[in-house]
């Protein structure tokens, strides 16, 4: 082989907003690649440098950045962009230059990169280099695991490295990969799936998980498909939500022009087509093997066994902390006297700096005259057109904007509640949530609605839910098949005072109701019982026979 001979790659715009992008391999394959340049996948021939998905990726993704190098409004931007692309570069020749040398000599074994079970073959490569295959599925550089005996196939590194490489399973990146994707029976057999099948051999190798910063060169996903996957890895990986979990996601992932080194790293590819693909599968089960490993506080614990349909209660702000049912009690076994029911910790460190911020009586605080100076300077932000940015700074500068922290990792555990359900062997659940335990049911049902088959949400209650009121309810509600509940007070206190300034303004869904109403979901006004955040256990009944519902929703 001819090392003095790269292969080349060039990226030219066509007619504003079409990209051409074109790759050449040291012995003459040619991959030609076009698209528009918000495109999330590029249009090109399937034959060739074609079958291999991580080079396809990665060179759209040197395509993207190279426009956006030029695009984007400053200069600082457009060098990141800049250097972005390079990075890209240099994997596109790497594949490129490997993809020729392919022989007939094949290993069978789990992959690293997609953790699929595949065949990867083998290159030709010099004497004294660690061997280099291509995972025939998603075409990321493999090389045996080096741990005694085992036949999984590790992620190998570009160039000629003389480090060994373990395999995910080994790193303590998945629990395993032959169960990644099996049901696990009930809820609370969650900590037995994600219990390590082998022992971590590359603990002096310094693992990011999707908690981690260090995320775009570590992880093994790195494009995906999905604006749903998207907006996932947006809210566990990047602590955003919306559509900033959205863009984010797929920027990190490279799915998109303003692809952030997600895009043919070294971590491999894994091309899913929606959330669904992931709840349940090999991609739910690492990220959330990573968040359990985050936050430790995180435990589903069984309160009671039954023959009804499973209920899963989650806490919130305000409520109490500890094992046991705590204020849960009552107001679930008066609705739900015969189902097995389930209560979901969480964010332990997180609620408790949130528990310093309201102290225990979150409206006499909004009250005290410190916070009153800090809405003025607020104010004087605002008047200096930061606009929405202004009520952030509030926040950040009283408490260091821990409602915003907290809210983050109630998204996160929405997001892992609803992988660990699409697990169980159940038909259906329903769930409860208060405050920000609220927010995270509502994550956790608008993603199982992706999934097509797996358990339903029979019916959902939310209790002075910590989320915003305006919004298109249709995916929440059309992932349950009855109906979702929603008890809101106006006497409120915490979503009254806290929420609005913490989330620039906005209204919560606990204290005026969702808006606009939609088919499926019910306001249900209590604020003639419940006079704060923490009144909603004792005071409300999960029943419609002796509560107001709000006169838009009747029929």
């Amino acid at each position: 082989m001819n090392t003095m001979q790269k292969a080349e790659i060039v990226a030219r715009v066509l007619d504003g907003n079409s990209i051409h992008c074109r790759v050449v391999s040291p012995t003459g394959q040619v991959l030609e690649l076009t698209g528009s340049t918000d495109s999330v996948t590029p249009n090109f021939e399937q034959s060739g440098l074609g079958t291999n998905r991580m080079l396809v990726n990665s060179a759209w993704a040197f395509a993207l950045d190279r426009y956006a190098a030029v695009d984007l409004p400053d200069q600082q931007q457009q060098q990141q962009a800049e250097n972005r692309a390079q990075k890209h570069r240099k994997m596109v020749e790497w594949l490129a230059e490997v993809s020729d040398e392919l022989t007939d000599e094949k290993r069978y074994g789990w992959c690293s990169a997609c953790f699929g079970q595949h065949e990867h073959r083998k290159v030709k490569r010099p004497l004294g280099q660690l061997p280099v295959y291509l995972c025939d599925e998603c075409g990321s550089p493999t090389l045996p695991c080096a741990a005694p005996l085992c036949k999984n196939m590790a992620v190998r590194g570009r160039g000629s490295i003389s480090i060994q490489r373990y395999c995910a399973e080994h790193r303590h990146e998945t629990p395993g990969f032959a169960k990644a994707s099996t049901p696990m029976g009930a809820l609370n057999d969650y900590e037995e799936f994600l219990k390590y099948d082998k022992p971590n051999l590359a603990r002096a190798v310094k693992v990011v998980g999707f908690a981690g910063a260090g995320l775009a060169a570590a992880t093994p996903f790195a494009f995906l498909a999905a604006p749903a996957i998207g907006g996932a890895v947006g809210v566990v990986a990047g602590g955003f939500s919306g559509a900033a979990a959205t863009s984010y996601g797929l920027a990190l992932l490279g799915g998109g022009a303003i692809a952030a080194g997600g895009l043919g790293m070294a971590g491999g590819t894994a091309v899913v087509t929606g959330l669904g693909a992931a709840l349940g599968g090999v991609l739910g089960s690492t990220i959330a093997n990573a968040y359990v490993r985050e936050d430790k506080s995180f435990h589903i614990e069984m309160l009671q066994g039954g023959s009804g349909v499973p209920v899963v209660v989650c806490n919130g702000f305000l409520s109490e902390s500890g094992r046991g049912w705590g204020e849960w009690r009552n107001i679930i076994t008066q609705r739900y006297p015969d189902s097995p029911v389930y209560r979901v910790h969480w964010g332990a460190k997180e609620l408790k700096n949130l528990a310093y911020f309201g102290g225990g009586a979150a409206a006499r605080v909004i009250g005290a005259p410190a916070v009153q100076q800090v809405a003025a300077r607020a104010a004087k932000l605002a008047a200096k057109k930061l606009g929405p940015i202004a009520p952030a700074l509030l926040v950040a500068d009283l408490v260091k904007n821990p409602w915003h922290v907290a809210k983050i990792r109630a998204e996160k555990t929405g997001a892992i509640l609803a992988d660990l359900i699409a697990r169980t062997t159940e038909d259906s659940f329903v769930l409860v949530g208060h405050s920000l335990g609220a927010r995270a049911m509502v994550f956790a049902a608008q993603a199982l609605n992706t999934k097509t088959d797996g358990p339903r949400i029979e019916s959902m209650h939310l209790l002075g839910a910590a989320i915003g009121a305006k919004g298109d309810w249709k995916s929440l509600a059309e992932g349950v098949n009855g109906t979702v509940y929603n008890y809101h007070s106006t006497n409120d206190g915490v979503l009254k005072s806290i929420y609005p300034v913490a989330q620039a303004g906005q209204t919560a869904a606990g204290r005026s109701g969702f808006m606009p109403v939609v088919k499926g979901l019910k306001n249900v006004d209590v604020s003639e019982k419940v006079k704060a955040h923490s009144d909603y256990h004792e005071h409300v009944q999960l029943s419609l026979a002796d509560v107001n519902v709000d006169e838009s929703n009747r029929n």
